[in-house]
């Protein structure tokens, strides 16, 4: 399991992590807790996630910025296919008998399972890492997490597909930053007020804002271009219910029950997701049975439209007065502990925390059994 990264998510993942930890069948599987720390470091942990929400992580981090815990063993992944899958790295001192070396020791892996939110672990760099290592991963492949990463490619592919979507604007920060009145004037000409402004590669609603006037928009510009080189602005969907749906598989995903958010907050920023306790999931979500096929088509259509695999969340606004539906966005490695959306709407699906972890790991090892098979020389 790697859990943890360099992203604005790090303290998400640690929450899921815990419930993945949690929840594996030890008659099948032996676990190998890897945490990436904030700058890159990864290490079998000397203890497993156990914080069950992200504002629990956030309380222990405190107390471990005030006293600093070690980790285990330093690990490398073998960038090239071998038996000897990771590299952990032991580096003894003060010891009599210590001779200054490192002790390293090689694990193989069957599977490996990244539990990892945002960029550096949901974009694709880590999904190419292990594609070079030919192993087994959980989830998306390279192509698919990079563009469900991005959310200004995924509308691209999006509205291609023919996919609804919501008018939009795509502002680089160096736009922004050399020509501001000039890029003001044109997204409240094109989008109007309110809109919604976003880091385009960033996930758990992290620097998203909700803009009303021409001072709330700049100040969410600079928020949003703090996370990101590629800003994302959104015109806001009248009075919009916020629709999730679940979809599992690869080459044949079916989708869960749909759910809703009611946001404690006037959207559903990453307070409300994780710190708040107010904000409320309505699973099944209260939908006409055509709206509700509707959304479930349009998650496969949507998963399917950036060549997903094993899992993603799909999120949809609904506008109240005209029902119109508009695809948000995809996640590819959506929030994971067993109050997350995902896990929830598949439990009301049939498919309890535990089944659907081990239909995650069966479906990485199809999928990677699959991409055996394939000619690598034309000779």
């Amino acid at each position: 399991m790697l859990y943890g990264g360099r992203s604005g998510e790090h303290e998400v993942s640690l929450a899921s992590a815990a419930a993945v930890f949690a929840n594996l069948n030890r008659g099948r599987y032996e676990p190998i807790p890897i945490r990436i720390d904030k700058e890159g470091r990864w290490a079998i942990a000397d203890k497993p996630p156990t914080a069950v929400s992200a504002a629990e992580v956030i309380d222990q981090a405190r107390l471990d910025a005030a006293r600093p815990t070690r980790e285990g063993r330093e690990v490398h992944l073998v960038a090239r296919p071998s038996q000897e899958t990771i590299l952990a790295i032991d580096r003894h001192i003060g010891t009599s008998k210590d001779t200054g070396q490192a002790i390293v020791t090689g694990l193989n892996v069957d599977v490996i399972f990244p539990v990892l939110h945002g960029p550096y672990g949901e974009d694709g760099t880590i999904q190419g890492l292990l594609e070079l290592a030919n192993v087994p991963y959980v989830g998306a492949g390279v192509l698919a997490s990079a563009v469900g990463m991005d959310k200004a490619l995924m509308k691209v592919v999006f509205a291609q597909q023919g996919l609804p979507v919501c008018r939009y604007r795509v502002v680089l920060r160096h736009q922004w930053e050399r020509r501001r009145p000039a890029v003001l004037a044109d997204l409240a000409g094109a989008l109007g007020f309110p809109m919604f402004v976003k880091p385009a590669n960033l996930g758990s609603s992290v620097g998203i804002s909700k803009a009303k006037d021409e001072a709330s928009l700049s100040t969410a510009m600079d928020l949003a271009g703090a996370f990101d080189r590629k800003i994302v602005v959104e015109a806001a969907v009248p009075d919009a219910r916020e629709i999730e749906c679940a979809v599992l598989g690869n080459d044949e995903p079916a989708a869960s029950v749909p759910g809703e958010v009611v946001p404690s907050r006037e959207f559903y920023d990453y307070e409300a997701k994780y710190i708040d306790a107010d904000s409320k999931v309505i699973i099944p979500a209260d939908l006409a049975p055509g709206s509700a096929d509707e959304i479930r088509r349009l998650s496969i259509e949507a998963f399917q439209a950036i060549d997903c695999a094993g899992m993603a969340r799909v999120d949809f606004l609904i506008a109240r007065g005209t029902g119109a539906i508009y695809v948000n966005e995809v996640n590819t490695i959506p929030g994971f502990t067993t109050i997350s959306m995902y896990s929830k709407m598949w439990a009301a699906s049939g498919v309890d925390y535990p089944t659907l972890l081990d239909r995650l790991i069966a479906l990485a090892i199809e999928r990677h059994a699959e991409k055996q098979q394939l000619r690598t020389s034309v000779t």
